[in-house]
Order: structure tokens, then sequence, then C-alpha cells
């Protein structure tokens, strides 16, 4: 049973590289939310800590976990599962603890699907342009050219699903983007109302899918 004193749920998606990751653990840091560190099948990057970036396990393992109920939301994203662990997430909520989630669409519609008794605020992170998109992806992936085209295109089909969330929200420049959505959380808790302009966002989605 959810009580004032409970936490709340903020869930962070995007197209690969928007740069939510780096987001959730700037909200974090500063904000002092857990973050619900996914299980996941795909193997570490560079400068990945298993236990502290993700969760490293086998996909007999996440099976199993499946088979056991243990996720509060899973899902497979390019080939490789990854879920959030339902007790760690309940935990914390009901110790008052506020949680913060780095997943994709696909994830936050089953959260959102199971209408659980704590409060719930979406954000989905859009790049600033699909040129600066593609120089993201590439850094990231060590200049594998045909890793970043296969995000390209996997970008066309998961920016739609913008319009599932409360809000959207451009990260064309992190500082302005953390505190745009610290600003819109706080002002939810508060029930203030809140300038947000869905127009400039939809005129934004449609220059990103020319």
């Amino acid at each position: 049973m959810s009580s004032s004193k409970d936490g709340i749920m903020i869930i962070l998606s995007s197209p690969s590289g928007a740069g939510k990751t780096t987001l959730v653990k700037k909200i974090s840091k500063e904000q002092n939310y857990i973050i619900s560190i996914s299980h996941t099948t795909r193997k570490p990057r560079t400068n990945e800590v298993d236990g502290k970036d993700y969760i490293f396990i086998s996909n007999e393992q996440f099976k199993n976990l499946i088979r056991k109920n243990e996720f509060l939301e899973y899902a497979k994203v390019f080939d490789n599962l990854y879920g959030s662990s339902k007790q760690i997430v309940i935990n914390a909520l009901d110790n008052g603890k506020n949680v913060i989630f780095d997943i994709d669409w696909q994830g936050a519609s089953q959260i959102k699907e199971k209408k659980l008794n704590y409060k719930l605020i979406t954000f989905f992170i859009l790049p600033p342009s699909r040129k600066e998109l593609f120089e993201r992806l590439l850094n990231r992936d060590m200049n594998d050219k045909s890793i970043a085209l296969e995000r390209m295109k996997q970008f066309d089909k998961d920016v739609l699903k913008w319009e599932d969330y409360d809000y959207a929200v451009i990260n064309d420049d992190l500082e302005s983007c953390y505190t745009e959505i610290v600003n819109i959380i706080d002002s939810n808790i508060l029930n203030k109302q809140i300038g947000y302009n869905k127009q400039t966002i939809e005129n934004h989605i449609k220059k990103l899918l020319v």
C-alpha cells in the first residue's frame, strides 16, 4: 500500500545514444535518487563495472529470473536482454527512496501497465539532431560505423514512442536538460503548473525524421 512517505519512480528513455544514461547518473548523484541497476545479457562496454553500471549475467540466468517472476520489467534490445529487479525497486520505494530508471520504451510501457501505487513520472530524451546522434554513437562504439548505422535505423522507430511519455526533453546541453528535468519533477511533486511546450517537441521530431 502506497503512502505519502513512499518514494517516487522516474523513468528516462531515449533512442540509443541520446544521453539518458549520463542524465540518470547525474540526477542520481545530485538529487540523491537510487538508480535501478538493470540486469543484462550483453557484454560490458569499456569502463562499465559489474554491479554498478549493470548486473551482467548469462542468457540462462536471465531466463531463470523471468521464470521466477523477479523482474518489474524486461525487454530485448538489439539482441540483448535487460530487466529491472522487482524486489529491489519496491523495497527502496517503500523505504521512501526515489528510484530512477534507465530503460527503453518497452520496459517503460510494462511499468506503466502495472499501475503500481507509487507516483510515476516518465521522460523521453531526444538528441539535438541526427548528425549529433550519429557522432555520439560513433564515439561510444569505438568508431564502429556498422553499429552506429544499425542504431540509426532503429532510431526512426524508437523516436516515435515519445508521445507515450509524460514529457519529452531535448538534450542539446547536459546542464540545461538536467535542469529542465529536475524542475519538472519538482513541479509535479508540488503540484505546480509546468511550462511545457509540446508543439516545440513536435516540431523538433519532424526535423529529426527528415
